[in-house]
């Protein structure tokens, strides 16, 4: 049965988004129709309105949705209907990527979740008549009924509170993956974050899950590095004044084991790689600008220091996200410290609120 959802629509970079009335079409065999409860707003969201990130607008966006299952489609056994459940992305299952429980290595990963359309090319919200692109990331969170890809439904517990649990879908399975399933460091170990948004935070929680002895985060905005000494960082540095490298080797006694960066900009890459003592892993997690190319200095590289991109922390989310919500269960992972609470309806002050000016970490926006 087809009904009605609020959405909003993400038109351009100069206009904000729009709340929009439209139809969302019944869920096919193998999806999930969601009631959603809240969504985290990520800034793979805002690079996407913006056109950093540039895929096809207008699109309805929004990947880190929480909410309980209203129908599923006749494929589906996973879940059912009244179940509470985190969304993540899609895949398709079968390609070798898949099969190695690297779902968003997945082989259809930029069709099943970039494009905004199922991979038959149909959508399932129409507004005003016309189809809209939707299925951003198997989700469209920014919406208050969504329908979702069965890979990315994950069932969750009940007894712990919904509306927080959506940023566990990709900021915090992104920064605690990445360290603990991609970069796998040695208990006692050094590492050096840099970016102190959501998914340093993470990765700065999880190294200190991992047993790192020295765990470095790196930011511009002070009240983000306090933050990072109140979740777990053993150390900070201000890059606006300070010398990043110079820091981490004198904190380290010569450079970092590994390294994550999450900010994306180009200058800061170089600054994660140089930072390390040879042998040493830097884990690109931020997103660059499209077309960018980053300088290495090979003297850098050669001796045994290297980088890897890493998607969304190398996890296997149907275990994963159930992992990181027993950890937030146990005060293991204390990410509700720096979360703000949103209507929905103020969505772009949420965006302003945090890719704007800085001041909040984590926006989660409540539905009506």
């Amino acid at each position: 049965m087809t009904i009605q959802t609020l959405a909003a629509v993400a038109r351009s970079p100069e206009e904000p988004f729009e709340l929009v009335e439209m139809d969302l079409l019944p869920p096919l065999a193998n999806e999930v129709r969601v009631k959603i409860k809240a969504t985290g707003i990520c800034h793979t969201d805002i690079a996407v309105k913006e056109q950093s990130f540039a895929l096809p607008l207008p699109m309805v966006l929004g990947h880190e949705g929480a909410g309980v299952v209203e129908e599923v489609g006749g494929a589906i056994t996973h879940v059912k209907v009244g179940d509470h459940v985190v969304l993540c992305g899609d895949s398709c299952g079968h390609c070798s990527n898949c099969h190695q429980g690297l779902p968003f290595y997945c082989k259809e990963f930029v069709e099943r979740n970039l494009t905004g359309e199922r991979v038959d090319g149909s959508s399932c919200l129409v507004c005003n008549g016309e189809p809209m692109r939707g299925r951003f990331v198997g989700q469209s969170s920014f919406s208050t009924n969504v329908i979702a890809s069965a890979p990315g439904v994950i069932k969750v517990p009940k007894d712990l509170p919904l509306e927080l649990l959506g940023p566990l879908g990709c900021g915090l399975t992104t920064g605690v993956g990445t360290v603990m399933n991609a970069l796998k460091p040695n208990p006692g170990s050094s590492i050096a974050i840099f970016g102190a948004g959501t998914v340093g935070l993470s990765a700065a929680m999880g190294a200190r899950l991992a047993g790192c002895e020295k765990i470095i985060v790196i930011d511009v905005n002070p009240s983000r590095l306090e933050m990072a000494m109140e979740i777990g960082a053993t150390a900070i540095v201000n890059a606006q004044e300070e010398d990043v490298v110079e820091n981490i080797q004198s904190i380290t006694g010569g450079g970092a084991n590994y390294s994550v960066e999450c900010t994306g900009v180009p200058e800061v890459v170089i600054q994660a790689v140089n930072c390390l003592t040879p042998p040493g892993w830097c884990a690109q997690v931020g997103v660059t600008p499209s077309g960018i190319t980053v300088p290495l200095e090979m003297d850098q590289v050669v001796f045994g220091r290297g980088i890897r991109g890493v998607v969304m922390g190398e996890a296997n989310v149907q275990n994963f996200v159930p992992y990181l919500a027993e950890l937030f269960r146990a005060g293991r992972l204390p990410y509700d410290r720096f979360v703000k609470f949103y209507d929905f309806a103020d969505i772009n002050q949420a965006v302003h609120d945090s890719a704007g000016t800085g001041e909040v970490i984590k926006p989660i926006l409540r539905m009506p």
